[in-house]
């Protein structure tokens, strides 16, 4: 409890300190409200807007989660056929690369004319957005499996397969997984993205559509509480799974990385 709690503090401490300030540099006049609302505006449209605010954060949430996942089993899938097959790496990787720098507005209009005004389009989004950070980390990660082992398991007359089973794939999983949180980093953007580029019918349309709808009608500080909670949930997801990695591949619980341990 005493380590959690000292994991935590110093966030906490930098989250303060960084809303002290914002308070402090509305309240002193150094921007107009109406563009930078006070964190105190925030928080009281956070709790006056929160129905609202819900019913959205659900519709992304569930988009969020879908993509990703969709990205993950994609990306896996496609890095281990690039592993298996050199002529595969050779024709797809360059398409893959390319794949990031194409406009979503580019395709979106497409993906509603295949698949309609549902979640779909959405997922393919954020699924196009996240898969890439899984393919080229998992790729790395197959690649750099130990030869000693490899070598071991010929001479006990090891199938290719077993061989990926045995030695490749848990030399890769960490490498994956790495991929995986850099992809749930751009996941919630990745569905605000998605919102706002494809169609939607019912009244509420996420989190993404709400923002741009309250910018549009200078309604500032739902705008910003809005943005407040994507922030909230993709460190709650990062967390999520950075929990979920220890229990897939606990050897990597001590290795250094950036997320709090």
């Amino acid at each position: 409890m005493r380590r959690r709690a000292a994991h935590l503090l110093p966030p906490l401490l930098l989250a303060a300190a960084l809303l002290g300030a914002w308070e402090l540099y509305v309240d002193l006049g150094g921007v107009d409200p109406a563009v930078l609302p006070a964190p105190h505006e925030v928080a009281s449209a956070l709790w006056g807007n929160a129905g609202l605010l819900w019913q959205n954060f659900k519709i992304t949430a569930e988009e969020v989660v879908l993509g990703l996942g969709l990205a993950l089993l994609a990306g896996f899938a496609l890095a281990v056929a690039i592993h298996f097959s050199k002529w595969l790496r050779r024709a797809v990787y360059p398409h893959a690369v390319g794949s990031q720098a194409v406009p979503i507005a580019v395709i979106a209009a497409p993906l509603v004319f295949w698949w309609g005004f549902g979640i779909f389009p959405k997922l393919v989004v954020i699924a196009l957005i996240c898969f890439f950070p899984v393919v080229v980390t998992t790729v790395d990660g197959l690649a750099a499996v130990d030869p000693d082992q490899l070598k071991l398991l010929r001479t006990l007359d090891a199938s290719r397969w077993q061989a990926f089973r045995f030695a490749e794939l848990p030399a890769a999983l960490p490498a994956a997984l790495s991929g995986a949180r850099i992809a749930l980093a751009v996941g919630v953007i990745g569905a605000f993205i998605a919102e706002t580029s494809t169609a939607t019918t019912g009244p509420y349309a996420g989190l993404g559509r709400e923002i741009m709808s309250d910018l549009n009608n200078l309604q500032t500080p739902r705008e910003y509480a809005a943005t407040a909670v994507l922030f909230v949930f993709a460190i709650a997801c990062f967390h999520a799974l950075t929990l979920a990695e220890r229990r897939l591949a606990p050897w990597t619980a001590n290795r250094p990385t950036g997320e709090t341990r």
